[in-house]
């Protein structure tokens, strides 16, 4: 008998059946081990992905991405998202990713679908769906022409505020398997996540439309202005954010005289939005005194706002045109703002450089320095806000030379057409809000 056998206590189990226990302890463990790491990067797939979903901010980018994470987390071929009608029984829109640009043009010719098989089994039925034939599915009703032929499928519902919003499908899993439990789990979660996000947009847009109908309210209507001719337009930045303070006003005083200006307070809320509206009325009361130039003018807002508000910084451009012989004669003066860009009638365009004056809110003290340009009849003079300009990507200079060629290929439109292609096709990135103000001088 060989000497470990001897030395073994009674009962106690022989070494190879050890090495065997052990062997398959660790293997147990470490397949726990691989099963926490799983779940963690899961975990972690889910948070970035809600991180990414949460950070959109219009409705159809929100709306595809939750398409496009949950195809990541449970690694899908496909994926779509229905949205249901008010009523709740059809599809009112349909986000279908991951399909060819072939199928994308077989399925618009098809339609948008209906809600029948195993789509509406869902819409009427809304719980986790795993299904692992589709074809075998009681409520099957196959696929359309040029559909791709899907074999498995996970459907969740999304809900927003409590009720059912849309569904989220996902088909094909790339490894050939059928949907497991923890794929449904992990997409029930970003489901949860998506019914958030939704309505998190839903209602930023409220406020966003609300607070740029406040703007635009906030912004005059210009009035007859003739003889001279005018337009303007107010365009929101592009990405979506609070109020701004962006306006112009214009005025028709005596004697064939027109006084025009353009501001921007700094700063994108409500405050912002409130001064603007404090300047501009307190400057439109001291327009009518003829008897100051605009550096006087500007001086004397400059004064009162100092020493009754405490308005942030502003930049404005402040203009009168009256008439001079057989044209106009332009005067105005600058707090810290873009200069205005003249474009004559054989359609040059040319920035109207000058001492700028420092803004409105920072030294009232300071000189403001008046300038004067003679316009001849039929003249474009265009004020703007530097949101129209802007772009981190590229030198001022450059976006002002692309401005000025814009204006001057387009100066023979009607200034309303004018003023649209100018806030459609300006050289600035669309971080800021913009403002536009138009005047010409009437024809000869």
């Amino acid at each position: 008998m060989a000497a470990e056998e001897r030395e073994r206590r009674p009962g106690q189990p022989r070494l190879p059946d050890l090495h065997v226990r052990l062997r398959a302890e660790l293997g147990r463990i470490d397949e726990q081990l691989r099963g926490m790491l799983d779940a963690m990067d899961r975990l972690q797939g889910l948070l970035d992905a809600v991180v990414a979903i949460s950070r959109e901010v219009e409705l159809p980018a929100v709306l595809h991405r939750i398409v496009t994470t949950a195809m990541d987390l449970v690694d899908a071929r496909y994926g779509a998202l229905g949205v249901l009608n008010e009523s709740g029984e059809h599809l009112e829109r349909f986000i279908p990713v991951g399909l060819s640009e072939q199928e994308r043009a077989a399925l618009a010719e098809a339609g948008l679908p209906r809600g029948l098989g195993v789509l509406g089994h869902l819409i009427r039925y809304p719980e986790p769906l795993r299904v692992d034939d589709i074809s075998a599915h009681p409520s099957s009703a196959g696929f359309p022409p040029g559909h791709p032929h899907l074999r498995t499928l996970l459907g969740v519902a999304i809900s927003v505020r409590g009720e059912i919003y849309g569904d989220l499908y996902l088909a094909e899993r790339r490894d050939g398997q059928p949907f497991d439990v923890h794929d449904e789990n992990i997409v029930v979660a970003l489901a949860s996540a998506a019914g958030i996000a939704i309505d998190n947009v839903r209602l930023f847009e409220r406020v966003r439309v609300g607070a740029e109908q406040f703007q635009r309210l906030l912004l005059p209507r210009l009035p007859d202005l003739r003889p001279f001719t005018a337009a303007a337009i107010y365009r929101p930045a592009a990405e979506p954010s609070q109020l701004g303070g962006d306006w112009y006003d214009a005025i028709l005083l005596s004697d064939n005289v027109v006084a025009v200006v353009i501001g921007d307070v700094v700063g994108h809320d409500l405050q912002a939005a409130a001064s603007m509206a404090s300047t501009r009325n307190m400057l439109r009361a001291l327009l009518f005194d003829r008897s100051n130039p605009p550096g006087a003018v500007l001086a004397q807002l400059d004064r009162a706002l100092h020493a009754i508000t405490n308005n942030p910084v502003t930049t404005t451009t402040l203009a009168r045109i009256e008439p001079e012989g057989l044209g106009w004669r332009l005067l105005w003066s600058t707090a810290g703002h873009v200069p205005p860009l003249l474009i004559t009638p054989d359609r040059r365009a040319e920035y109207l450089f000058a001492e700028p004056g420092v803004p409105l809110g920072v030294d009232p003290d300071q000189p403001r320095p008046d300038h004067s340009r003679f316009l001849p009849s039929d003249a474009t003079v265009v004020f703007f806000t530097d949101g129209l300009v802007e772009n981190p990507d590229r030198p001022i200079d450059e976006s002002l030379n692309q401005l000025a060629d814009l204006a001057a290929a387009h100066a023979a439109r009607p200034l309303p057409e004018f003023v649209r292609v100018l806030a459609d096709h300006h050289p600035s990135d669309g971080h800021d809000d913009t403002a536009i103000l138009a005047l010409r001088t009437p024809r000869a």
